[in-house]
């Protein structure tokens, strides 16, 4: 169990360091291509060392009984994480831009009225799904790591996004929030108007995805747990 808490401090940290303190040195050294390069190798390594590390820990007891109720409440929170993944990649100004410009959408549509970052929330809520679903310690371990690197990226993500172009994304943070559904709850967004996207790809994403479980990790999941 101690290798899987040091495999997800690994693949945690480096992320954290080098999309942040080091990147600077490391672009400036090997040039943004040679940086990505890097980057992409030791996120493949600790994230490979982490899946090796889970596999080979020992089961221990589940935390809390999990019963249809569970179930029920994380497959519609899966859902919601679809729907706020699918929706992350259309017109969001959070993703690199090749030429490192900022586009601002108007007003916040859609997912974006739920949160800036819906990508990142959608991993947060895989998490928060898994270790709801699954409590026992290696699963709860590496839960925890993706909810961290997603959440606290997603701040350290509006930093970065406020230096490199300070009037453009206040402008968005303006309109938008970080927690989910603030920005509705405070009146600067409205809830509705997703379009097809995120809503039938959420949709065909979920279904696939919850499908899937049973034959990749031997566990039933979403709706396939009643129909299936």
């Amino acid at each position: 169990m101690s290798m899987v808490l040091v495999a997800a401090i690994a693949f945690v940290g480096t992320h954290f360091l080098l999309s942040h303190p080091l990147r600077a040195p490391l672009v400036g050294r090997l040039g943004e291509k040679g940086f990505l390069g890097v980057y992409s190798l030791v996120a493949a390594a600790t994230l490979i060392w982490l899946i090796l590390a889970y596999r080979a820990s020992p089961l221990t007891p589940m935390l809390w009984p999990v019963g249809d109720g569970l179930w029920a409440a994380v497959t519609l929170l899966m859902l919601l994480a679809a729907i706020l993944l699918m929706g992350s990649l259309i017109g969001n100004p959070a993703l690199p831009d090749p030429q490192g410009r900022l586009t601002v959408p108007a007003e916040a549509r859609g997912v974006y009225a739920i949160t800036r970052h819906p990508m990142m929330w959608a991993f947060a809520l895989w998490g928060v799904g898994h270790i709801l679903v699954y409590p026992v310690m290696a699963n709860i371990i590496v839960a925890l790591a993706i909810i961290l690197l997603a959440l606290a990226g997603a701040a350290l993500q509006d930093r970065k996004k406020e230096a490199l172009h300070p009037q453009g994304w206040r402008q968005w943070e303006a309109r938008t929030s970080y927690w989910p559904f603030a920005a509705i709850a405070a009146g600067r967004a409205s809830f509705g108007r997703f379009g097809m996207h995120p809503l039938a790809g959420g949709l065909v994403v979920w279904l696939v995805a919850t499908w899937a479980h049973k034959p990749l990790s031997g566990w039933t999941a979403g709706i396939w747990r009643w129909i299936g």
